[in-house]
């Protein structure tokens, strides 16, 4: 593989100021953005425009930063991988996904996340990675463990919407834990 971004069926790019639509679609269904904690107040197409030209504006990298899923067949926006939450001195950061609905449970997710996993043990020098699910969220809850991630802790009562409290689930994985599933990437 020459393009550590690119797996079988997606590639991770920049974000480009064309992608609100995409950014905007996965807002819009309130299931989704209530998994992701953030139900908003509706938001106007020029609201999309200008925050996704804002962040397609950003140079590339740094300790937090966001990228989208296209597919590779059609390169249409599948959904966004983002990292945060980084620390270098201890050697972890965290990452979260969104996909589309109508582009889930084809493996994108999967692809993604061990794409940007090795992207940041690999060249970042990032130790360990870790995720936040909610309890009730078995999809996600299923996808990071099949990649390996080992569940930490969970904090109960630990966000609040649809009118209740809701637990989150602490997953973690270390570099030598995805080295063991996957292979490293090739200096030639």
């Amino acid at each position: 593989m020459t393009d550590m971004w690119t797996g079988e069926k997606i590639r991770l790019r920049g974000v480009e100021p064309g992608d609100w639509e995409g950014f905007r679609d996965l807002a819009r269904n309130t299931l989704d953005a209530r998994g992701a904690g953030l139900v908003e107040p509706p938001r106007s197409d020029g609201s999309f425009r200008s925050w996704t030209a804002e962040r397609a504006g950003r140079p590339p990298g740094g300790e937090s930063f966001r990228l989208v899923v296209e597919t590779l067949g059609d390169r249409m926006f599948a959904g966004a991988v983002t990292v945060g939450e980084s620390d270098r001195r201890a050697g972890r950061f965290r990452t979260g996904i969104e996909i589309g609905r109508r582009h889930r449970r084809r493996g994108y997710a999967a692809e993604a996340t061990v794409l940007l996993l090795t992207y940041m043990f690999a060249e970042q020098r990032y130790n360990k990675c870790e995720v936040e699910v909610h309890a009730f969220n078995d999809a996600s809850l299923a996808l990071y463990r099949a990649l390996g991630f080992a569940e930490e802790g969970r904090l109960r009562q630990h966000e609040f919407f649809a009118g209740a409290h809701h637990d989150v689930v602490l997953l973690g994985i270390t570099a030598a834990e995805h080295w063991a599933a996957h292979r490293r990437p090739s200096v030639r």
